[in-house]
């Protein structure tokens, strides 16, 4: 595989992104990410680490956290130095002023940051841009707002437009690729006009999909299910051992055994006695163990359990879902306790969170497992990591169908 064609990733987060546009034969240049957790995650596998082709990082940029604002602040010449190099600007700004599974704020400053990432494309000129969001940043605002209730997706596709770039756009859900969750993703590739390219890159995904799925080896008709994905990692019979982060805490025991054919996948780039990290188990009190037995017992699986039940049960848990093992998950979140195991009385570890994403073994996470209150504004511990990222396997099949508009 050749790595001819250089990108940058904006708003990184752990990497999901730059994953999977590495496995599809692009080039990593830098990376933007401003939350110190994320970045150690990043650093930790796609710069540090072996497994993967790693960053070509220039000398004149720090390798640290930092934001989009610092970057354009501080070498502006440099990115315009770029001008040219550049084949690829990926990147989704954070999408909580957007998401519907939020307070759907339409003054969250989070909001403006695609302002800078479109400041960043003017300076630097890619061939090419790869943008991620929520549903959300397709939809209008219903209040009031300096949006004029228009969809935040058109104002950015004008400002594109205006700068020289052919727009495309689509709602693309991640388990077409092989991702046991139907995580549906508003998707934006815009094009360079000067480069004539009239291909509309979405316009045979059914197609490529199929394809992709059999190179996987993943079935290219049947969804990928929970339990194709963690059933594997299941306590079951196993006695539970110290866990290697925090000696307080428990984790599963881990060995190879016999494997679907999606954590053969996740398997890959792994020795058979390789322990993939973040196994830790979550320590649920008497209280909360004797609810969640009584919700597995009277609830039905792969369904949101009733409000009312959850009030019965003594908690104002807004969404709770038990997983059903022969279904997709429910999107995974950057809350560790919307989903409870299909199997067992507890919540998923965050290497089964990855693995619903698609985050192969080899993927390690760093820094605190989960954060509260005030903290969460600065803070992005594992379970925010895993629940905020594009799913890798998404990511590689997006490089690949932008490689094959022959740029």
């Amino acid at each position: 595989m050749t790595f001819d064609k250089k990108f940058i990733d904006l708003f990184a987060g752990c990497g999901g992104l730059s994953l999977g546009l590495t496995k599809a034969g692009w080039q990593g240049v830098f990376a933007i990410e401003k939350t110190s957790d994320a970045f150690s995650t990043f650093k930790h596998n796609l710069i540090d680490g072996n497994k993967i082709n790693s960053f070509n990082w220039p000398n004149w940029l720090e390798c640290r956290a930092m934001t989009t604002s610092e970057l354009l602040t501080n070498h502006k010449n440099e990115l315009m130095s770029l001008r040219g190099e550049i084949d690829l600007i990926a990147g989704g700004p954070p999408c909580q002023g957007f998401s519907f599974a939020g307070l759907r704020n339409p003054k969250d400053p989070r909001n403006r940051l695609t302002e800078e990432y479109i400041e960043i494309v003017k300076l630097v000129k890619p061939k090419v841009l790869l943008l991620e969001n929520v549903k959300g940043f397709n939809s209008a605002f219903k209040e009031k707002s300096l949006f004029s209730k228009r969809v935040y997706a058109e104002i950015v596709k004008e400002k594109l437009e205006n700068v020289g770039y052919k727009v495309y756009s689509s709602m693309i859900n991640s388990s077409m690729f092989g991702v046991p969750q139907p995580r549906n993703r508003f998707i934006m590739i815009s094009v360079l006009d000067e480069l004539n390219i009239e291909n509309n890159p979405f316009e045979k995904i059914k197609d490529f999909v199929e394809e992709y799925r059999k190179s996987k080896e993943l079935d290219p008709v049947k969804f990928t299910t929970v339990k194709d994905a963690i059933s594997d990692l299941e306590i079951g019979s196993r006695k539970t051992i110290e866990s290697s982060d925090n000696k307080r805490f428990q984790q599963i025991t881990f060995k190879e055994r016999k494997m679907t054919n999606y954590q053969k996948l996740m398997r890959i780039g792994c020795d058979k006695k390789y322990i993939p990290n973040s196994l830790r188990l979550a320590r649920h009190n008497e209280k909360t163990l004797k609810r969640f037995k009584v919700i597995m017992k009277t609830c039905e699986r792969g369904k949101s359990v009733p409000r009312e039940r959850m009030l019965e049960l003594g908690t104002k848990k807004q969404c709770f879902t038990i997983l059903h093992p022969n279904m997709m998950s429910r999107t995974i979140t950057t809350l560790p306790d919307d989903l409870l195991h299909y199997k067992e009385a507890r919540i998923l570890t965050v290497r089964e969170n990855a693995r619903i994403q698609s985050f192969p073994d080899w993927f390690e996470f760093q820094g605190k497992y989960t954060t509260g209150g005030v903290r969460r504004k600065e803070e992005c511990p594992r379970y925010s990591q895993v629940g905020n990222a594009v799913p890798p396997l998404m990511a590689e099949a997006l490089g690949q169908i932008i490689m094959r508009l022959g740029i």
